[in-house]
Parts: C-alpha cells; sequence; structure tokens
C-alpha cells in the first residue's frame, strides 16, 4: 500500500508539471520522460520477480511503439502533402467568408472522417488544414479545439475510429454494425452542442486567411493533388489493411508511408537536388513535432506502471463498490479517461467484467465505448487528438481549460444521456 501511494504522488507531481509546462518555463516531454524513469525504476526496486518485471515492461514498449509508429507515419504523411501544398486541393474550394460556416463545415468533416481514419490522425490532417485557412493564431486555437471534441466524438461510434472501440470491437464486447447504429445518435450530440454554442460565439466574425504561397502554387499544381490523394487513400486504407490482415494499424501505416516516399521519389527523379531537397520525404520526416512523439512516450509508459501495479483496477473496483450504479461509474470512467490515458482504462474495465455476466452490445460495453472515447475531450492531454493538436499548435492546457473544456464537457454528459434514454427506450 506504501508503495502504491508512492507511484500515486509520483505521477501527480509528473502530470502538475506537464499542466504548468507555461508556468514553469519546461517542456511537457521533459516532466513525462522524469515520471515515466522513477516510476518504472520504482517498479523495479519493488518487483519480486524479475522475469515478470521484464514482461510488463516489454508489453508497456510494444504498445508504445505501436502508437508512437503510428504517429510518426501519420505526422510525416501529413507533413508531405503540406510540402506539396497538397491541402490546396480543400482550401480552394472552401469559398465562406464566415468563421462560424466555416466552423460547421471543419465540425462535419471532422466527425465523419474520424471516423473512416481515426481520431487521431484527422485530427493532426484537419489541424494542419486549419493553418493553411486561417490567419490569426486565437482562431485557429478554437477550431483545433473544436478538432479534437468532433474527431474525439467520430471515432467513438466507428469499430476502427478509436483505439479504445477498436478494443471492444476485437476482445468481442462489441460487434461493428451494434456499435455504430447505436452511438452515432449520442456522438453527434456531442460534437453539435460544443459545434453550435462556437460557431454562434464566432457569428459575424470574418475569416482572415494566410497570404497564398502564388508561386509554388504554381510550381507543384500537378504534384499538390496527387500527393494529397495519395497521402488521403494511404490514410484511409490503414483500417482496411488492418481488418484484412489482422496485423496492427501501424504496420499498414509504415507500409504507407513507405509507398509515399517512393512516388515522392519517383515524381521528382529528374529534379535537381537543390530543387526536390525540401519536397522529400526524408526532409518531411525531419519536420515532425518530436517533442510531441517524446511526451507521448513518456504519459504511456508512465500511465502503464499505474497498470501493471494494478491501482486502475482497484479504482475500479472500488467505484463498483462505492457507486454502485453501472451508467454514473462509466460516466466517471470517461472523465477519468480526460486525466489518464482511456486505453487502461478500458483494459482494466474488460478485466473487470466479464462477457457472461455482461453479454456482446451491452449497455456496459456500448456506454464504456461512448464515454473513454469523448470523454478525454474534457483535457487537452486526454486523449492521442489532443496531444497531436497540442502539439501541432502549441495549445497552453490553462487555454484549453478556459475555453474548451466546458463545452466538451457539455457535450459529453448530453451525448450520454442520449444514450441511456435511447436504451431504455429500445429495450
Amino acid at each position: 500500500m506504501t508503495m502504491d501511494i508512492v507511484f500515486v504522488v509520483v505521477f501527480v507531481l509528473a502530470y502538475l508539471a506537464i499542466t504548468l509546462e507555461h508556468t514553469l518555463g519546461i517542456n511537457k516531454s521533459a516532466p513525462a520522460l522524469i515520471g515515466a524513469g522513477v516510476l518504472w525504476s520504482l517498479y523495479a526496486f519493488h518487483a519480486t520477480d524479475p522475469q515478470v518485471l521484464t514482461s510488463h515492461l516489454n508489453e508497456s514498449l510494444i504498445t508504445t511503439a505501436q502508437i508512437v509508429f503510428f504517429l510518426m507515419g501519420a505526422m510525416t504523411i501529413v507533413e508531405v502533402v503540406d510540402a506539396h501544398n497538397g491541402f490546396e486541393v480543400i482550401t480552394q474550394r472552401i469559398r465562406t467568408q464566415q468563421l462560424s460556416t466555416l466552423m460547421w463545415l471543419v465540425g462535419g468533416v471532422t466527425f465523419f472522417l474520424s471516423a473512416v481514419l481515426d481520431n487521431l490522425t484527422t485530427a493532426i490532417v484537419m489541424v494542419s488544414l486549419m493553418k493553411k485557412l486561417l490567419r490569426e493564431r486565437e482562431d485557429r486555437l478554437f477550431f483545433a479545439g473544436i478538432i479534437v471534441i468532433a474527431a474525439n466524438a467520430g471515432g467513438a461510434w466507428s469499430p476502427i475510429g478509436d483505439v479504445t472501440t477498436t478494443m471492444l470491437w476485437i476482445g468481442g464486447q462489441i460487434t461493428a454494425w451494434a456499435i455504430m447504429k447505436t452511438l452515432i445518435i449520442p456522438s453527434l450530440i456531442a460534437a453539435l452542442i460544443p459545434l453550435a454554442i462556437t460557431a454562434w460565439l464566432l457569428r459575424g466574425r470574418v475569416v482572415h486567411s494566410p497570404e497564398a504561397d502564388t508561386s509554388a502554387s504554381a510550381h507543384h499544381q500537378a504534384e499538390g493533388p496527387l500527393m494529397f490523394w495519395s497521402g488521403l487513400g494511404i490514410l484511409v486504407s490503414v483500417p482496411v489493411f488492418k481488418t484484412l490482415t489482422g496485423l496492427p494499424p501501424y504496420i499498414g501505416m509504415l507500409l504507407g508511408l513507405g509507398v509515399l516516399w517512393l512516388l515522392g521519389d519517383w515524381v521528382h527523379r529528374d529534379k535537381p537536388e537543390d530543387d526536390k531537397a525540401h519536397l522529400s520525404l526524408v526532409h518531411s520526416l525531419s519536420r515532425i513535432d518530436m517533442g510531441s512523439l517524446t511526451f507521448f512516450i513518456g504519459i504511456l509508459l508512465a500511465v502503464a506502471v499505474l497498470e501493471h501495479a494494478h491501482l486502475l483496477t482497484n479504482l475500479a473496483q472500488w467505484l463498483n463498490h462505492t457507486v454502485g450504479r453501472m451508467d454514473l461509474i462509466v460516466v466517471l470512467i470517461g472523465l477519468a479517461s480526460a486525466v489518464v490515458d482511456n486505453v487502461p482504462l478500458v483494459a482494466a474495465s474488460m478485466g473487470m467484467y466479464s462477457l457472461a455476466d455482461h453479454p456482446p452490445d451491452s449497455f456496459l460495453w456500448e456506454f464504456i465505448a461512448y464515454c473513454a472515447g469523448t470523454g478525454g475531450s474534457v483535457l487537452i492531454i486526454g486523449s492521442a487528438a489532443g496531444v497531436a493538436a497540442m502539439g501541432l499548435e502549441r495549445i497552453d492546457f490553462f487555454w484549453y481549460v478556459k475555453r474548451i473544456s466546458g463545452l466538451a464537457l457539455a457535450g459529453y454528459l448530453a451525448g450520454a444521456l442520449a444514450y441511456i434514454v435511447q436504451f431504455n427506450l429500445t429495450h
């Protein structure tokens, strides 16, 4: 018990340092990595079986590496498309000059694109796109916040849209058609309420677009659309690849990255080195945000210690005995996913409750899929989409809390209520 308290204290201190990044003037990656290193060191001293310790570390490393490889691939593909001005395929077709109208368009595209791709990739693509559409940083921050909410909500109702929904799908707790049918309305509500409020706040304001690089556009007139559609096609094909092969998504992402690398080198094969250097995939790799990747590594490894120490499982069991009501417990699990990673929370829930007591597509599993998928939007570091947006736009933790968290919470609770009402009406 004493060691459990030490684990919690170390994690909380690291978490506080992350949230106070701008106040302390210390990059969030530093406390995340230090927290992970200290927690694993303490866990090593506490462990009695070296083989179990090695097994836990290897398991955590595999899980973390899969997500980091996936994120690295997605971010690089976005950078390649950006280097070729590929996003102009979309920006040139958006004619609205009203911020509120643009907000509706972006929110809708993000919600449905997230279900087809996944919330992380969609957030990276859409936040990057906003840099091409909006000059004012304050406007981009609001859009990034709504993109995080819409991406998480869109991913929750699709078996391939969010890692936790995918976990439940692979584990047999939910089926693809049932989860899409039952969660589409609650997820839509979770996205629509914040979207409507933000669009109303932005009414009457006009879009201030950044200056277009016309020379670059002309130079890459043919290559831009080619790389855009190739990159988008690769991202869309990753879930299909996973479904067909059963392999982890990062394998499909790395395969797609190799294909795009081959295509880029072939397209620019006849150009002088100086002209094609900034268009190469090697250059795009150098432009991805390594700070965000190292932060992600630290957070995932730190939370893994709490999982292996059974602290998350104990928390879930305590909630079961203390709260009693299953709907309230799942809502609290969703809110907890805004603080710690939703993956171990869902994994703990899957270990706590058996399929014999709660068969596939029952209330518990569907509601966990919704709450764990959308609850992370309440805090910027509560989801992979939020972490990616935080890195891409340098979003301040407390700015998000003041401006976006309340909207995300309102949508989350409204969607949860909608699911409960819908379940009671259909059962």
